[in-house]
């Protein structure tokens, strides 16, 4: 006889199920910790032993400093540093992007589709990141990557290794952070055009590596610590200048002048402190940039499309001594313009 069970039913039968076998389970680990007694001569665990092995060991950090880490692995704004500190950051990033690539015709100002081709790549990120009290309320830094990138298509089939684009950044707190209040941040830097520009690079014999133009962008920052849970949240702006004297071939046309479009972003999650050593983070970011303006040698003009990327990640820290700890993120584009996969370890290491 055929029994059908309704999807309301499952969780309520599953429970029953789990409380019918409760005592059972309970009595079979008492007769197994009693036999392991009398065989091996070692009592049975009792409720101080057991509190006493989930104890603060000495050497522990406290959950708000383990927090505060975490929040430095999820993304180095929610942090400042002591005056007159260093803190040099080790982060080994690796993205995928796989995507359908519209080839289109733009010279008279609208799209006109020619061919669509698939466009794999991976890039592999090595960036050391700088950090240096300037007040204990004021932190400067500097960011340096170095970037190895693989990509197969239509064009070019091959690797590029060079140096990304140099960051510089400062981060202020204008009040002084309290116990359980909101901590705010404010948040400056400019990106500079140090790597392979995608506006400059032949597309047929290497990869850009870098934005191309210089950007500044101002954001602001809140924390609120509320042991063993942290909550984050954060927006930003950014305005980039443009990209001249280009003599780029752009199917069939020459690329003479770029105006990117300005950007806006806004980020949100928390933090939770499994133990003195483990935490475990989720968050989400959203990245929005406006349309970009494209002026060909002609004089003729076109625009992008408005783009947004949206990332879901997940990530976990582990403090292996009180100089260290490694953390690792795991993020998942949810949008056509986002990786479809990101990887981040960092190993933040004061000096």
């Amino acid at each position: 006889m055929k029994i059908s069970l309704t999807p309301a039913l499952v969780p309520a039968l599953a429970a029953v199920g789990l409380f019918v076998q409760l005592p059972a389970l309970a009595q079979d680990s008492a007769s197994s910790a009693t036999l392991n007694a009398a065989t091996t001569g070692t009592p049975p665990a009792t409720s101080d032993a057991v509190r006493d092995a989930l104890a603060k060991k000495e050497g522990d950090a406290d959950n708000t400093t383990l927090l505060k880490e975490t929040l430095t692995a999820v993304d180095k704004q929610y942090s400042l540093i002591r005056k007159g500190k260093v803190q040099v950051n080790y982060e080994f990033g690796y993205t995928y992007i796989g995507q359908e690539k519209i080839n289109t015709d733009l010279s008279s100002g609208t799209a006109t589709l020619f061919s669509i081709e698939n466009t794999n790549s991976h890039t592999i990120t090595n960036t050391i990141m700088a950090d240096y009290g300037v007040r204990n309320n004021l932190t400067a830094n500097v960011t340096l990557p170095m970037i190895s990138r693989y990509s197969d298509n239509a064009g070019f089939s091959g690797v590029s290794h060079t140096v990304g684009d140099v960051g510089l950044g400062v981060r202020w707190q204008p009040q002084e952070v309290k116990r359980d209040e909101i901590a705010y941040t404010i948040t400056g830097g400019v990106r500079l055009p140090t790597g392979a520009s995608p506006y400059k690079v032949d597309v047929n014999k290497g990869l850009a590596t870098g934005g191309g133009v210089t950007t500044f962008n101002a954001g602001a920052n809140v924390t609120r610590i509320v042991d063993p849970v942290a909550l984050f949240g954060s927006v930003n702006l950014g305005y980039s200048l443009k990209a001249k004297h280009l003599n780029q071939d752009l199917y069939g046309n020459t690329l003479h002048e770029v105006k990117p479009g300005a950007s806006f972003g806004f980020g949100l999650g928390f933090a939770y402190a499994l133990s003195y050593k483990i935490t475990t983070s989720f968050s989400f970011q959203e990245s929005i940039q406006g349309r970009s303006t494209l002026t060909l040698n002609n004089g003729a003009q076109a625009k992008t499309q408005t783009q947004s990327a949206g990332i879901l990640s997940i990530g976990a820290g582990y403090r292996m001594s009180p100089k260290t700890t490694v953390n690792v993120t795991v993020g998942a584009g949810l949008t056509a313009a986002a990786p479809n996969l990101s990887l981040t370890v960092s190993l933040p290491l004061s000096l």
